[in-house]
């Protein structure tokens, strides 16, 4: 059970979150989250800044206005989000070993943001701003890249994605020898090792 509205340097762990914990417009400061299931909760308006989930499951969580402020998650399964309702004052995130599969990122502004060993399926990144963004070992398999700005982005781990060069804006990203046909997919070029 939660009392209050402001938690710091707390832990939480599935015994403390419910389908009943409210919390809508709570804010959570240097506080951990394990185990935790979010599944379909109402975010809406909460704030957290400084904190870590790990092993959570946040699966279609209501996100309005939600607060992520350097904030990292490790582990856990976050299918179907739309961070594009989130608020974007200080938004900031670190996803490891995460799955994003058909989650939104439209229009999100997210420069510097490190995916490591993401699974993005299906993920749309429409109008992003993802610049200097890292995807480490990420799988990108039909992510929607479009009018995304890319530039100085690191792809050269990541695989199965596909970008249109002339429909995106990636000036100085990074990608590798292996992977350069993500970015020639749409030409239907032929390229034999």
């Amino acid at each position: 059970m939660m009392d209050g509205d402001f938690f710091l340097d707390k832990n939480f762990t599935r015994q403390a979150i419910t389908s009943e914990t409210v919390l809508l417009g709570k804010e959570f400061e240097n506080c951990v989250f394990e185990n935790c299931s979010f599944t379909g909760h109402d975010l809406r308006q909460a704030v957290f800044s400084d904190c870590a989930f790990t092993s959570c499951d946040l699966s279609l969580a209501k996100l309005v206005q939600t607060a992520f402020r350097n904030v990292v998650f490790k582990d856990c399964k976050m299918i179907g989000l739309h961070f594009e309702d989130c608020n974007a004052f200080g938004l900031k995130m670190t996803f490891d070993h995460c799955n994003l599969s058909h989650s939104s990122f439209y229009k999100v502004k997210l420069q510097e943001t490190n995916f490591y060993e993401a699974l993005l399926h299906e993920a749309d990144f429409t109008d992003a701003e993802l610049k200097a963004a890292v995807f480490d070992h990420c799988d990108l398999l039909n992510a929607k890249f479009e009018n995304t700005q890319l530039a100085k982005a690191d792809f050269s781990t990541a695989y199965n994605f596909s970008i249109h060069p002339a429909q995106n804006q990636i000036s100085g990203a990074v990608f590798s020898k292996e992977n350069i046909t993500g970015l020639l997919n749409d030409f239907g070029i032929q390229i034999i090792s």
